[in-house]
């Protein structure tokens, strides 16, 4: 992902789930997009709550309007170059192709910028807890 022109990044709630740390995904992803947020089927409170939790400040969220609504709205309301899904499975992949945003799978959207999964932070921190002896104090 480059820099270049402006470009709206929406993140699906899961794929945001599936990052390790997502406050900090979102405030890199300011720096080379013009606008970030959220979409979700989920009740706004579930998005509002992860999102506070996190400290993520979202340009804009789903609320209590469905994807595809939200995905249309979005891109009504951002004009610019791109628009850039990132989701996590083929459900998402079609939902992104039917509202004609660029669709980016979360792994290949953390690899190309360098994020980290939290199946890979889980995987950091077992190897860890067992690299500690038992007995130590």
């Amino acid at each position: 992902m480059n820099g270049s022109g402006e470009m709206t990044l929406a993140f699906e709630l899961e794929a945001l789930k599936a990052l390790a740390k997502p406050g900090a995904v979102f405030d890199d992803a300011r720096r080379w997009s013009e606008y970030v947020g959220v979409i979700s089927d989920k009740p706004t409170y579930v998005v509002t709550n992860f999102t506070r939790k996190n400290r993520i400040r979202q340009d804009f969220f789903s609320g209590p309007k469905g994807r595809a609504e939200s995905l249309a709205s979005v891109k009504e309301q951002f004009e610019t170059d791109r628009h850039v899904f990132v989701g996590t499975d083929d459900e998402d992949r079609e939902l992104a192709e039917d509202e004609e945003w660029e669709y980016l799978p979360v792994e290949e959207a953390a690899a190309a910028a360098e994020w980290e999964l939290a199946s890979d932070a889980d995987e950091d921190e077992s190897t860890a807890q067992e690299d500690q002896r038992d007995d130590w104090p």
